[in-house]
């Protein structure tokens, strides 16, 4: 069985760190003047993926 390879679209979303899996927040990218200074605020702070979804991320970024 060959080598599986890195999904390309999930490695650019998604980044290991030593016990977690960082990822984008959402609400982000435009009309952001319709949101409030708090709102943006707690969008610049880090999300991580759920823990039930970890092994699949890490199955598609993770380079054997």
């Amino acid at each position: 069985m060959p080598k599986m390879k890195t999904h390309k679209g999930a490695a650019k979303r998604f980044k290991k760190t030593k016990n977690k899996v960082k990822r984008g927040s959402a609400f982000r990218s435009h009309i952001l003047t319709k949101k409030s200074p708090k709102t943006k605020r707690h969008l610049r702070s880090p999300h991580y993926v759920s823990k039930v979804d970890e092994p699949r991320v890490i199955e598609l970024i993770s380079t054997y």
